[in-house]
């Protein structure tokens, strides 16, 4: 069935690895999972707990005890309904041959359909472009309400938290280009200690009201949200802070799989999240409501200093994640031609997955700084950080409504009623953060409109060029029948002619006959093509076809998760009867001088973004990994 399918297909393959090794296995990617994949979420507990207490009293200092009981209610069954059974139960299965995210949700989708599907790219670019909101305001919430808890120690240090923040953040990011390797290996018992004390710290504080417990009765939501409509709907928004973090579970479903995640999440992250939880409810309760900042105040006395150093390793850490996420999505996005190439750098010689991209590294650094500076506080921050992640939660939603039926062919009534109950919880957590778009909602939405701007731009810009570019190209089938019967001066070697449209004869192989007035006796069409799926066997890389003696056409496929390398590819059409030898091969590429048109379809500011990204735009020689003294690169103006 195809349930059964998509679930082993977001699995690691273990058949023929011995009992005691898998499990020892599972044991290691847990733990790696708690650092990168729950480090968001896991930090959760330090303000969004005060924050929706603080909502729910009108921003007042002391929160009623039915407020207490609904708060703590709400943020018990979210976590159950939303991380749980939509994405532990669901979401997770969507695996696109074992790799997550919104793109791979995207891509996935697409198959479904022939070519690209309007709709579904325009929801692909929308979540994209919320996950950097998101990579842009977890660092700069997370270290600043960790920093914070500095506060609680002595207020002496007050006027230093941002200064703090700021530096431990330069630090963050400019530590990026040397890779996460080295202490990867560390984020994940850090994390563990970490859950293991939140969990501990909470239990402790159960018996100061063991009444709490009454909160797992959903009836408290209930009364919550009939007292007092209009602030139960500001209440809303403030407890989605809670579930912050959940699409890392779909998004890092590559790492680690679906297995060690699901684990990780029962065994310790879920219950000591609700254990801390419940503890800061019975010690609000024991303080006659007072709100305050009850996540470091119940941890009196010794434990306090050793909680605010752990819980800044603990929000570096989530950070941390965050940001490699970023390098991963944007990596996608280049792949799906849904953004210029940018440069990226491998970190790691046996990790493929480790990667650092110079740009993107650059305008986070930018974007948490400013945010950090203008906020100043992590309360002021939490109302820009929900709308991102609701968004982005909306746009899984209807991306899994159509793996579900057209891909996972399950019944339409099934689909109809669970994708009913997700999107009520999504629309209702997304309205009620949307309503504080002036309280600083804003600078997540100019975050993903600036995204969707870029993302947009350079899609409808690369269509419309291409368009342009081949309606002046000559058909390269009829190039090759007329130069095999009159052929001009045939030089010894091989010329690989790069190029987007294999049906027409590239712009450098024209100039090339133009100028040179010369053809090499083997000439190879090349193409890259970018799979909807993540990873491409090698027996799938190649595609060879024949036109005459003169010319031949190869398509080079790979996944969206990698790193196109030519010549290494190119060493598979030796066994399919190309005696392809580097040494006697030169790479012919066309470098465009874009210059704007009053006639191409977009508006003229549209016309300059586009021409500046394509000037951004990485070397295709290093891009591609073409050895430089092999290759020629041939000028051409184009108007678009």
């Amino acid at each position: 069935m195809a349930q059964t399918n998509l679930g082993a297909d977001a699995e690691p393959i273990q058949q023929a690895v011995p009992t005691s090794l898998e499990a020892q296995n599972t044991k290691l990617l847990m733990l790696g999972a708690l650092g990168v994949v729950y480090g968001d979420i896991g930090t959760s507990p330090i303000y969004a707990f005060r924050e929706a207490l603080a909502a729910s009293s009108g921003g007042g200092a002391v929160a009623s005890e039915e407020a207490v009981f609904g708060v703590l209610s709400l943020i018990v069954w979210a976590l159950t309904i939303i991380v749980t059974v939509k994405y532990v139960t669901f979401v997770l299965r969507a695996g696109n041959r074992g790799e997550g995210g919104t793109l791979s949700l995207m891509a996935l989708a697409q198959t479904s359909f022939r070519g690209r599907t309007p709709l579904i790219l325009a929801a692909g670019i929308c979540g994209t472009a919320l996950f950097f909101g998101d990579s842009i305001i977890t660092p700069a919430i997370s270290v600043l309400s960790a920093v914070e808890g500095v506060g609680v120690i002595t207020p002496s240090f007050e006027p230093y938290v941002v200064p703090m923040t700021l530096v431990i953040l330069a630090v963050l990011f400019s530590v990026q280009r040397f890779g996460t390797g080295r202490v990867a290996s560390v984020f994940g018992p850090i994390t563990l200690v970490w859950f293991l004390s939140i969990g501990y710290s909470g239990a402790r504080h159960i018996a100061d009201a063991p009444s709490i417990l009454a909160a797992l009765n959903p009836i408290y939501i209930v009364d919550l949200l009939s007292d007092s409509p209009s602030v139960a709907f500001v209440t809303i928004g403030a407890i989605f802070l809670a579930v912050t973090g959940a699409e890392a579970l779909y998004a890092d479903l590559g790492h680690f799989g679906r297995r060690p995640i699901v684990l990780a999440w029962l065994a310790i992250v879920f219950p000591c999240l609700l254990l801390n939880y419940f503890g800061q409810g019975a010690y609000v309760l024991a303080n006659t409501g007072r709100i305050g900042q009850p996540f470091f105040e119940m941890n009196e006395g010794w434990m306090l200093v050793p909680m605010v150093g752990l819980a800044t390793a603990a929000t570096v850490i989530a950070s941390q994640a965050v940001i490699s996420g970023a390098y991963s999505l944007a990596r996608q996005a280049v792949q799906l031609n849904l953004l210029p190439r940018l440069e990226i750098q491998h970190t790691s010689e046996t990790q493929l997955g480790q990667i650092y991209m110079p740009r993107i590294n650059l305008l986070l650094a930018i974007g948490v700084m400013l945010l950090v500076v203008g906020f100043q506080a992590s309360s002021n921050l939490a109302s820009a950080y929900g709308i991102s992640v609701t968004g982005n939660m909306l746009v899984t939603t209807v991306l899994l409504f159509v793996v579900m039926r057209r891909i996972w062919k399950w019944p339409l009534g099934m689909v109809a009623g669970l994708i009913a109950i997700f999107a009520f919880i999504d629309v209702g957590f997304f309205a009620s953060n949307i309503v504080k778009v002036f309280d600083g909602g804003w600078a997540s939405l100019l975050v993903a409109a600036f995204v969707i701007t870029v993302m947009g731009t350079w899609v409808r810009g690369s269509r419309l060029l291409f368009e342009k570019t081949r309606k002046n190209e000559v058909p390269l089938d009829f190039l090759a029948e007329n130069l095999d019967k009159k052929p001009p001066q045939i030089v010894p070697g091989t010329a690989v002619f790069l190029t987007s449209d294999p049906q027409s004869a590239p712009t450098a192989l024209m100039h090339s006959l133009k100028h040179y007035k010369v053809l090499h006796d083997n000439n190879v069409i090349l193409t890259v093509v970018t799979a909807p799926q993540p990873y491409v066997p090698p027996s799938e890389r190649v595609s060879m076809e024949r036109i005459n003696k003169l010319f031949m056409r190869v398509s080079l496929t790979f996944g969206y998760m990698e790193h196109p390398n030519i010549p290494k590819a190119l060493v598979i059409c030796r066994k399919q009867g190309w005696k392809f030898d580097i040494m006697e091969t030169s790479f012919f590429l066309s470098r465009r001088s874009l210059k704007a048109s009053p006639n191409s379809g977009m508006p003229v500011w549209q016309d300059r973004l586009f021409i500046g990204l394509a000037r951004t735009a990485s070397d295709a020689t290093e891009y591609f990994q073409i050895p430089t003294g092999r290759v020629v690169e041939i000028g051409t103006q184009v108007a678009i």
